[in-house]
């Protein structure tokens, strides 16, 4: 069954990873159309920061809250002082994701599981948790995948098969709770200008096409609570190219990324940029 286009004005969007990057341009973005926002994120500090930022900027309503997508309670907890503050919730925005890069058998089985319960089991937890409460009245869940997601990068094994996971998650959750009034749908970025991606070393010729700013995320992520795709790619152009490459041989499919440039993106990288990254990331942890 289709769900039919709707406004988001007037409803309560809550969005993980909130602090920064796509989460916070896709909460300024939700509060320009009229929604009332509540910010999660793992750094409380920042995330009331960004709130009340973004409540001077666009004169919207808007909360920051303490999130930690991996505990289970803790995500219940946001969603409860969501409804709290806001009323009851209309989307959830599943944003929150780390991305270190690195080969895999130098890869901590620690970093390992953090990038699987963060990128993937939050997900999961925050889907189950809003369509439960969208029960009987309908909403709609994001989730923030990535263009690695569909298609292989080097240095990022764990990352893309997280991201794969979240592809295949989201379009089955979509078949399923369809005729309950519940959208589900992917978002899938290409390489997002914030600090995540810092350091990349994509070709020259390829950025104005592959590279893409969270502004044009977080719009595509405002259409998808609007309307009724199983899969969005942003930019357009970029997810055009990885579909038409998919009807390609593997063989000749691989030694075109080779000699493209494009499977040494996350392997030869900026080792300062990406290390500024790693160690916030790392700090958060602990």
């Amino acid at each position: 069954m289709s769900k039919q286009r709707r406004d988001v004005r007037g409803r309560t969007v809550a969005i993980t990873g909130g602090a920064r990057g796509i989460g916070r341009a896709t909460g300024e973005a939700f509060l320009r159309a009229g929604a009332r926002v509540a910010l999660g994120d793992v750094d409380a500090d920042l995330v009331e920061k960004t709130a009340a930022e973004l409540a001077e900027t666009t004169g919207g309503e808007v909360t920051g809250l303490r999130l930690d997508v991996t505990d289970r309670a803790s995500f219940a907890a946001f969603l409860d002082e969501t409804e709290t503050r806001l009323g009851p919730l209309d989307v959830l925005v599943n944003n929150a994701g780390i991305m270190p890069t690195g080969a895999f058998t130098e890869e901590t089985d620690a970093a390992t599981d953090r990038m699987v319960a963060i990128n993937l089991v939050g997900v999961l937890t925050g889907s189950k948790l809003a369509a439960r409460r969208f029960a009987g009245r309908g909403g709609q869940i994001v989730n923030v995948a990535s263009l690695a997601g569909v298609s292989p990068h080097p240095g990022l094994a764990t990352y893309c098969a997280t991201k794969h996971a979240v592809v295949g998650f989201s379009e089955t959750l979509h078949l399923e709770l369809a005729a309950a009034g519940i959208g589900v749908t992917a978002v899938l970025p290409g390489i997002v200008r914030t600090e995540l991606s810092a350091g990349h070393s994509t070709p020259d010729w390829l950025r104005p096409i592959g590279e893409v700013d969270p502004e044009k995320v977080a719009a595509a992520i405002v259409a998808a609570a609007a309307g009724d795709r199983v899969k969005v790619t942003v930019p357009r152009a970029l997810g055009g190219m990885i579909k038409t490459m998919t009807l390609i041989p593997a063989r000749a499919r691989y030694a075109i990324s080779h000699a493209a440039g494009f499977d040494t993106v996350f392997v030869n990288v900026d080792a300062a940029a990406r290390d500024t990254y790693h160690r916030r990331i790392d700090a958060q942890s602990r």
